[in-house]
């Protein structure tokens, strides 16, 4: 007989948390240990390295017995990586945590498995707190429309879903997780929110630079789903943003 909470060795688990990263730094090691460190059943590890310089390959070598599934090779950006994790996985959820960010304590995943076993929603979002400050949850009644209404790092995606919907789109740069989160939405897959501090994460990550590829992606992948009317409002709401940004920054940098 098994042990409780044990699975046969060739169960899938319940969860893959997916790590993509390009020359990320000292703080990949932050966030691996972030995972490695939580109690309960371990998660499957997937490591997607797009060739790193910077000494990262050599660190993930030395740490190979602690990582699933590692993929080091170049890729065409960070949606291409983060799908090859996708098809490298075997859990009926995935989790994308940031090479920069870390999982908010050593319980996360343990509380979140019982949520995870027994939702019939598709998409589980716990909680992202920013070291700036900035905290992210799911609103009780999202607005798809006004931007991007999930944060990826306390996103728990139900593995089949991209089989069913697609991949992300390798063309965005940015903004390919909006673009995903809004074909969900359109086909109802339902977005159930956790009250779970998931993760933490540092300011400065692609989609948080406040350069205008994000925010051009923004109200380009809106256009793809939605009227042209039903969209200039929002439009005008992304070009004020970015603005306000631009501004905001001039005014630090000075």
């Amino acid at each position: 007989m098994l042990p409780v909470n044990a699975m046969p060795p060739d169960s899938p688990p319940l969860l893959s948390v997916i790590v993509v990263c390009r020359n990320p730094g000292p703080g990949l090691a932050a966030a691996l240990q972030s995972i490695w460190a939580q109690h309960g059943p371990a998660p499957e590890l997937v490591v997607v390295d797009g060739a790193s310089t910077d000494g990262t390959a050599e660190w993930l070598a030395r740490h190979r017995a602690e990582i699933s599934t590692l993929i080091a090779e170049p890729d065409r950006g960070v949606y291409d990586a983060m799908n090859k994790g996708v098809a490298a996985a075997r859990g009926e959820w995935v989790l994308f945590l940031g090479a920069d960010d870390a999982l908010a304590s050593d319980l996360v995943l343990a509380e979140t498995a019982m949520t995870l076993a027994q939702t019939n929603g598709g998409v589980v979002v716990g909680e992202v707190a920013y070291t700036d400050g900035r905290v992210y949850r799911l609103a009780a009644a999202p607005n798809p429309r006004a931007r991007n209404f999930v944060h990826h790092q306390g996103a728990f995606y139900r593995r089949s879903l991209f089989a069913e919907h697609g991949p992300f789109d390798t063309s965005l740069a940015v903004m390919g997780d909006y673009d995903f989160n809004l074909r969900l939405w359109q086909s109802h897959v339902r977005f159930k929110a956790c009250a779970l501090a998931v993760a933490r994460c540092r300011p400065g990550g692609i989609s948080d630079r406040g350069r205008w590829q994000g925010y051009g992606e923004e109200i380009r992948v809106r256009h793809r789903h939605f009227a042209w009317w039903q969209c200039w409002g929002w439009d005008t709401a992304s070009v004020l943003r970015y603005l306000r940004k631009r501004i905001v920054r001039s005014f630090v940098r000075t």
